[in-house]
């Protein structure tokens, strides 16, 4: 099934005739500017694969354009614009005063400020401003739980996972020590792990290992993978809860998950 809208290209050139085929005088792509999926023809689209998706390098060539527009195109008269005239035709009729002469013809305004010439592009139109709309909110939305993410420190998670009985005091008195480590953005240098994020994931991994997995797999916090873990346990030192005893229980539950 065709996606309903798809966003512009990145690429500027083909960005640059989509801008043009759209024939909307000041408009101007933005990176989160969406155009309906009926703009293109059924060629237009792979469907070799699962997802349905458009070509590279195809342009928008369906449009709802005033009849005198269409008819300066020839050689590109398909059945759905012929219907699209003729739909055109009789609501630019309807529409038009009767003190007016007949040749007097509307703007082109497919896609432009004023409501478009027939049902079926207001509807266009309707469904690109609603689904601009909602990649906006979820933009909106990540960001703010990125943002959220960011200021979590150690000490604000303790009590959320006491509460939900994840952690007894004793793992939470160990954590402590963690207090003001930063969970989400402040957790990496480069790519590297820093030392005390790594000695903290492994404690927490060893003494509350389901506390572990619900801030990784439900919460989304970027903890590392217990193979990760395993790797670490011959070079991480020994910082409260984690004494070569504690270190072997460790690789025992790491090798546990990999079964």
């Amino acid at each position: 099934m065709v996606e309903k809208v798809t966003r512009f290209p990145k690429d500027k050139y083909v960005r640059k005739k989509w801008e043009v085929a759209l024939r909307r005088e000041g408009f101007t792509a933005s990176d989160s500017s969406v155009l309906c999926s009926q703009h293109f023809k059924q060629g237009d689209f792979d469907r070799t694969g699962q997802i349905v998706r458009l070509r590279d390098g195809v342009i928008p060539s369906v449009f709802s354009f005033p009849v005198p527009l269409q008819r300066m195109e020839k050689g590109r008269v398909t059945s759905t614009s012929r219907r699209a005239e003729e739909s055109l035709s009789m609501a630019s009729q309807d529409s038009q005063p009767h003190n007016l002469p007949t040749s007097q013809t509307q703007p082109n305004d497919d896609h432009g400020s004023a409501l478009p010439a027939s049902p079926t592009a207001l509807k266009t139109r309707l469904m690109e401003a609603l689904a601009r709309v909602e990649i906006l909110e979820r933009e909106k939305k990540n960001a703010m739980a990125r943002e959220k993410r960011a200021k979590t420190t150690v000490k604000s998670l303790l009590g959320d996972l006491n509460k939900k009985n994840l952690i007894n005091e004793e793992l939470k008195e160990k954590l402590k020590f963690y207090s003001d480590l930063q969970i989400d953005l402040m957790a990496k240098q480069g790519h590297e792990y820093t030392k005390n994020y790594r000695e903290f994931a492994l404690t927490l991994h060893l003494h509350g290992p389901k506390a572990y997995k619900y801030l990784r797999e439900t919460q989304h916090f970027p903890l590392p993978h217990p193979h990760t873990l395993q790797r670490w346990l011959r070079s991480v030192d020994a910082k409260p809860g984690l004494n070569k005893m504690m270190l072997d229980m460790l690789e025992r539950r790491c090798q546990g998950d990999q079964a």
